[in-house]
């Protein structure tokens, strides 16, 4: 059975020239993550075959529907975290106050306990930048996929840009690393250019211009993890 190669071009064109809505794959058939984000931008439904060969290459259909080699044994569950109850607190106020007492103060909420983890990069939905940057045309999309919940003390994630710029001050330290398209940070020095695995590093309290030519999408890592405060 022939392979099929899907880039962003080819899935622009089954949209636009075709009209497709559907799109049934191979079990060899290979999606670039660029045309799995164009897909979905697009509406372009994508028909993953089930998985019957183990050993797929990392790219293919099948792969990406979720072939793995062995499952991993599932951790053991943590204790959940209790709610803030906001409720509890204006009552224990309310109450402190009448009694001219101080009020009790509330338990920290204990942190998750590290552990190790594996996210699935291929399965993972970007949503909008959740910040007001001015720039509808740049369509910026996030996703975190480790956080400080997980009990890490540093968070990663994916962030994609389209052609464009924007301005950002940071609060802490970041890597990007380079995964498609060019990367360009502005700052007052000039302008440093990451292409597929580039590694850059933005130290704390810069001052700098996320920007692309045209498409970038790269993986973050930040100190500490509360990086949007």
């Amino acid at each position: 059975m022939k392979r099929e190669l899907y880039t962003a071009e080819s899935i622009e064109k089954l949209v636009h020239e075709d009209g497709q809505t559907t799109l049934v794959l191979g079990k060899s058939d290979i999606v670039t993550p660029l045309a799995r984000d164009r897909a979905r931008e697009l509406g372009l439904t994508l028909v993953w075959p089930e998985a019957e060969d183990r050993d797929l290459p990392a790219w293919s259909g099948a792969a990406q529907a979720g072939a793995s080699p062995s499952p991993a044994p599932a951790p053991a569950p943590a204790s959940p975290a209790p709610a803030r109850d906001d409720l509890a607190s204006r009552v224990r106020q309310a109450v402190a106050n009448a009694l001219g007492q101080e009020t009790p103060a509330a338990q920290p909420t204990p942190a998750a306990a590290p552990r190790v983890m594996r996210v699935d990069g291929r399965r993972v939905e970007m949503d909008p930048f959740p910040f007001n940057i001015r720039r509808p045309e740049m369509d910026v999309r996030l996703a975190d996929v480790i956080t400080a919940e997980d009990g890490s003390p540093m968070a990663a994630g994916f962030m994609t840009l389209h052609k464009g710029q924007f301005p950002w001050t940071l609060t802490y330290d970041e890597i990007e690393f380079v995964i498609e398209g060019e990367l360009h940070i502005i700052t007052g020095d000039g302008v440093t250019v990451g292409l597929p695995g580039d590694v850059i590093f933005i130290p704390k309290g810069s001052k700098i211009q996320f920007a692309t030519p045209g498409w970038a999408k790269f993986l973050y890592i930040t100190y500490p993890a509360e990086w949007a405060g």
